[in-house]
């Protein structure tokens, strides 16, 4: 029995057809960079989420580059982010010369805890820094807890900008990611539930000015042409073959996302006795980019993975070491009530294969393997 840890194949045999059409329309004009197709995309995905404006970028990680830049972030700023995330989170705050101030994450829905961004603000402050703004990820698939968050970001005058790069397309009471915060940020790397053949990302948001802004900037700067530079900006385009995939993969996008909810329910009526299930708060949905489960210890987690590996069954630990506690990142403030659960979740999370395409048969046998001897 061969189990992919996320089956692309199973996806691209379902819409060969039409990816083939779509790459053929592109090789007939063209226009490889910010052809008709990136357009065409971006409208599509301003339809899927609500929000007023979405452009597409090179990757995710130059989407959040993108949006600190036009958001206007610069040293002596402190920018708040969760300590349990992918670098890329906090990998762009130093590049534009702010200061990563690293908060901790809830026990069970793995996103940022309100009450340590609290601590981490206050920190900031005692520290010389101004509060400017917060990154709340959207891990594993879930939207982070909005409302407080945002409500704190008022209070102290600071901007939002969401990573949604592995929750675009979750729900937040009543509201798709992607249209939440200043700016929304996602990214359409092959292994994201939305995701293209190759890098790609996009930026999302309501505000005339900052959506001028992010075009310009990806574009080196430009004004009325990629010649006349009025800002410093970056090269940062989403190509249009990549586009042209993603539109196909749009279309059957809602569908997969409620094939992930089927998936994610089996595991958890199976496994929230012998292990720690996700949650989804009450009002959210989550797009699943992972399927992750806490065991009771870094021992227990050894063991399951153990017998997923003897039955050839992939699993991954998403993350195994906090970024205030790596090397590129420890000289950067923290909650200064510490980051406990960031470090807990690094020693007992491990995720299980997650996408649309799981049969019931192999979930079973993952079930199965892990729950004998559990």
């Amino acid at each position: 029995m061969s189990i992919e840890f996320i089956d692309l194949n199973a996806q691209q045999q379902r819409i060969k057809p039409q990816i083939d059409s779509r790459i053929q329309a592109v090789l007939a004009h063209g226009n490889y960079i910010m052809g008709p197709e990136v357009r065409e995309l971006e409208e599509g995905l301003e339809s899927f989420c609500g929000a007023k404006h979405a452009l597409g970028c090179a990757n995710g990680t130059d989407a959040l580059h993108l949006a600190l830049l036009a958001i206007g972030a610069k040293p002596g700023d402190a920018i708040f982010c969760p300590s349990f995330t992918f670098a890329a989170t906090a990998e762009i705050v130093p590049h534009v010369g702010a200061t990563p101030v690293f908060v901790d994450v809830e026990i069970d829905s793995f996103n940022m805890c309100v009450e340590s961004l609290k601590r981490a603000i206050n920190h900031a402050k005692s520290l010389g820094l101004r509060p400017a703004g917060v990154i709340p990820v959207d891990l594993f698939g879930q939207a982070a807890d909005y409302n407080p968050i945002e409500a704190i970001a008022r209070e102290n005058n600071m901007w939002i900008i969401a990573d949604s790069a592995q929750g675009f397309g979750a729900t937040y009471h009543g509201k798709t990611t992607g249209s939440i915060g200043d700016i929304a940020t996602t990214s359409f790397f092959p292994a994201k539930p939305l995701g293209c053949y190759g890098d790609g990302g996009a930026l999302f948001t309501s505000n005339d000015e900052l959506a001028a802004s992010i075009r310009s900037l990806r574009v080196h700067g430009k004004g009325t042409d990629k010649y006349d530079n009025v800002r410093i900006g970056v090269n940062s385009r989403l190509d249009t073959l990549q586009a042209a995939i993603l539109l196909e993969k749009l279309a059957i996008y809602p569908g997969e996302i409620e094939l992930r909810q089927a998936v994610a329910e089996r595991y958890t009526q199976a496994l929230q006795e012998a292990f720690f299930a996700p949650r989804v708060n009450d009002g959210c949905s989550s797009v699943w980019a992972q399927y992750t489960l806490r065991a009771k210890s870094s021992e227990h987690r050894l063991g399951a993975m153990e017998r997923l590996k003897l039955a050839k069954i992939p699993s991954v630990v998403y993350y195994p070491l906090p970024l205030h506690q790596q090397t590129a990142y420890a000289q950067f403030p923290s909650d200064p009530a510490g980051l406990p659960i960031s470090a807990q979740h690094s020693q007992t999370v491990f995720s299980l294969p997650m996408h649309p395409y799981l049969t019931t048969h192999d979930q079973a046998f993952i079930i199965d393997t892990l729950t004998s001897g559990n």
